[in-house]
């Protein structure tokens, strides 16, 4: 039988994070270990050693295919290894998470490098720019300024004071205005601001006003 929920994320939930940070990039790729390494230290340490547990018990005990057929293991997406090298490769990680962990050695806190950690860092304004502001919004909305009072009026206010806090929490990066531009396409944005806004002035707004 398929895996439940918690079953995943007994066993496999913290190992999905690490892998899916590394999604779009090289498996080896040092940026990628570094945005999951960066967010969880800032947010929650105590996850960085059960990562390093759950990839370590899973590269020690693979699935047979059966149980993989069945539904009853974690399969590993794509990361663009073959499958005799999956095993070492987790292993890999493992030895880096658990020097990181041993040796207390936290990245420096940096604006997000990686398409995984902008989410991870800002998960509320990607749901709120990928939600509102597709492709669709002038068919679905009209205009910015309805898609926004949808926004407001159909979500928890918990969500949207913490998508107040994530905007503040951008801002307050150095990022030049080239940056802005990448952080909302990174964010599911996929029209332009309003004009004669830039998105960095778009976002400043969005703050204030929510």
């Amino acid at each position: 039988m398929s895996l439940r929920p918690i079953e995943h994320d007994r066993k496999y939930g913290e190992l999905d994070q690490v892998v899916r940070a590394h999604l779009g990039h090289p498996a080896d790729d040092e940026e990628a270990l570094l945005a999951y390494l960066r967010h969880c230290w800032r947010t929650r340490p105590w996850a960085i050693a059960t990562a390093e547990h759950q990839l370590r018990e899973y590269a020690q005990n693979p699935p047979g295919r059966l149980r993989l057929r069945l539904g009853e293991f974690y399969p590993v997406p794509d990361v663009g290894l073959p499958d005799s090298e999956i095993q070492d490769w987790l292993l890999r990680l493992a030895d880096r998470l658990r020097a990181s962990v041993d040796d207390g050695a936290a990245p420096p806190h940096a604006t997000p490098r990686t398409h995984w950690e902008w989410h991870a860092r800002f998960p509320e304004l990607g749901q709120f720019l990928g939600g509102w502001f597709s492709q669709g919004m002038v068919e679905e909305f009209g205009d910015h300024d309805l898609a926004l009072h949808d926004y407001v009026d159909g979500t928890d206010r918990g969500l949207v004071a913490q998508l107040a806090g994530e905007l503040r929490d951008l801002l307050s990066l150095p990022l030049e205005e080239s940056d802005y531009v990448l952080a909302v396409s990174e964010l599911g944005m996929e029209v332009d601001p309003p004009e004669p806004l830039s998105p960095g002035a778009w976002l400043a707004e969005l703050a204030n006003r929510i």
